[in-house]
């Protein structure tokens, strides 16, 4: 395990050492930095063949780590899209994969025998508000149940450090200019919140009971190429492209912290490589931008005017997300470097290429006609 060392008056031996001396909240204030592991490692990554989860995944094999991925390959969105990931990862030698619950116990207990797994990565989670509010139960069992069959494998199987994907929503309808990770976040306005913050509850106790290394990144909107197509920056890049209907929930004037997908996977590699005892970072990019001004943007560079309906706001949604990455800085050297609009202009160009730019005038027409103001568009 890396040396701790604290900048001023005291060097700790190791980060169980510093967890002992020092409370939780504490920890960011002592400013003390873990060094990078830098050997290769065997990563178990979960949700590899999802949006976030692939492209940790990737960059973790192209660094010439030996990589395990599972992912149930659910129907949450299409699957052709989730194959498609696997298949860019299956190019690599140094990828093993397996389909399956993460909550399936003989087959994650033989998973981490075989492969003797000493680091994780666990990006696997049934996302989004809305649906958690229509359907609480899968929520539950994927993400709270799926990330304690994890955690006791992990302390089970002594790794050196497990990392795993929180979110945002767990502020709830903070005012705060800045979010930060000493804020209190005890009133979750959707289960899906609700279960990412029983999430780090857990983490902490099996850091208390086990000396677990363990960091949540709660991560702040993630978008860019291969993202998922219930996001609103797909979706938008999507019908605008094509001349559909979109829907603007609100008056525009709500505002979240767009992180592009490269800055999220430099914090997830930069959290997994420093094992600290317990911490919790914050993943954004820093600044926020109204739903107004991300439709301009979109309307900039697809070159086409966006045809809106706007409905009320919706249950579950919060006004403003805005992340203080000051603390994932100092600890891990996170720093993004993509603007929204260069994120934007990203997307546009991924698009072009994935899906083209031709119109399917009758496919716009029944869409139009069965588009449902249920529907998300913005998370």
């Amino acid at each position: 395990m890396s040396n701790f060392t604290k900048s001023s008056t005291h060097t700790f031996s190791t980060v169980s050492e510093m967890s002992d001396t020092a409370s939780v909240s504490s920890i960011s204030t002592l400013e003390s930095v873990v060094e990078p592991h830098q050997a290769a490692k065997t990563v178990l990554v979960t949700g590899g063949a999802g949006f976030i989860g692939s492209h940790v995944a990737e960059h973790l094999l192209r660094r010439g780590d030996t990589v395990v991925v599972v992912d149930e390959v659910n129907d949450y969105y299409d699957t052709a899209i989730k194959h498609a990931n696997l298949k860019k990862l299956s190019e690599y030698d140094n990828m093993t994969f397996y389909k399956g619950d993460i909550c399936d116990k003989e087959l994650m207990q033989g998973i981490f025998e075989r492969h003797d797994i000493q680091w994780v990565c666990h990006m696997a989670a049934r996302a989004g508000v809305r649906p958690s509010i229509q359907d609480p139960y899968v929520y539950i069992h994927s993400n709270i149940e799926g990330t304690t069959r994890l955690l006791e494998l992990a302390a089970q199987f002594k790794v050196q450090n497990f990392v795993f994907a929180s979110s945002s929503s767990v502020y709830g309808g903070s005012t705060n200019t800045f979010f930060s990770e000493d804020d209190i976040v005890d009133n979750p306005v959707s289960p899906y919140a609700a279960s990412k913050k029983a999430c780090e509850l857990l983490a902490y106790t099996y850091h208390h009971l086990y000396k677990l290394n363990v960091s949540g990144l709660r991560f702040f909107t993630v978008y860019g190429p291969g993202g998922r197509p219930d996001m609103a920056p797909f979706k938008f890049i999507d019908r605008v492209s094509r001349g559909a209907e979109i829907q603007q929930f609100g008056d525009g004037s709500s505002s979240r912290d767009y992180t592009y997908i490269d800055d999220i996977v430099d914090g997830v590699i930069r959290s997994l490589d420093r094992p600290y005892g317990y911490q919790i970072f914050n993943l954004g990019k820093g600044s926020g931008t109204s739903l107004s001004e991300f439709i301009g943007l979109v309307e900039t560079h697809t070159g086409k005017k966006a045809n809106k309906r706007i409905l009320p706001d919706q249950p579950g949604d919060v006004p403003y997300t805005c992340a203080d990455c000051s603390k994932a800085n100092r600890l891990l050297g996170y720093q993004p470097t993509i603007s929204f609009e260069e994120g934007i202009r990203r997307t546009v160009a991924w698009y072009n290429r994935a899906y083209g730019t031709q119109v399917d005038d009758a496919q716009v027409v029944r869409e139009q006609a069965v588009l449902a103001p249920k529907e998300s568009v913005v998370a």
